[in-house]
């Protein structure tokens, strides 16, 4: 039997929840996929107040769920074989904590490891409009590896609901991750 792929998410308090909720969804219904998520506490405070979900509803969608301060969890170190971590939402302080090499939290700590295991590290950044030092901090991430997916909606596959432009950012995330997935919002030529 193949051992499970095992993906990091990271959500941080960055307006976004949605994004990071749809991404376990998708995620939760691959067998091959194991999920280890952590949540910083203002991320926590914008799932109750951007979504009707609560957060034990949101933890039953992970696979193994961290506090944020628990520095010795396993997603801590880099001798636990990961496959790749996604921060959605990303604030502009995950951007610039990660930047510098700040770990004082687990996301933070997480990313760090990450990225000296060159491992894959995706970042969704939230925020607008950016300022020179937000975009100094993501294209210094960028040029370690990082790749930078922000939610910017595509508007050639006609969305009809707020969903529509989830799933095609979704859709982004699983792609960066290099995991299979059957969207309908991939563009099919003219």
């Amino acid at each position: 039997m193949a051992r499970k792929r095992k993906i990091v998410i990271g959500i941080t308090g960055a307006s976004g929840t949605i994004y990071a909720i749809d991404l376990m969804k998708k995620l939760s219904q691959i067998y091959s996929v194991e999920t280890h998520v952590v949540m910083s506490a203002w991320a926590k405070k914008n799932l109750q107040l951007e979504t009707d979900m609560s957060l034990t509803d949101l933890k039953q969608l992970a696979d193994y769920f961290y506090s944020d301060s628990d520095l010795g969890a396993t997603i801590a170190s880099g001798s636990f074989l990961t496959d790749g971590m996604v921060i959605v939402p990303a604030s502009m302080k995950t951007v610039a904590s990660i930047a510098v090499g700040i770990g004082d939290n687990l996301i933070f700590r997480a990313a760090d490891v990450t990225l000296k295991e060159q491992r894959k590290l995706i970042i969704v950044p939230r925020e607008t409009p950016l300022n020179t030092i937000h975009l100094e901090n993501m294209t210094k991430l960028s040029k370690m590896g990082v790749q930078m997916v922000p939610p910017i909606p595509a508007f050639y596959n006609h969305p009809q609901t707020i969903q529509d432009l989830v799933d095609h950012q979704t859709m982004k995330e699983l792609d960066a991750l290099g995991i299979e997935n059957d969207s309908d919002g991939r563009w099919e030529g003219i």
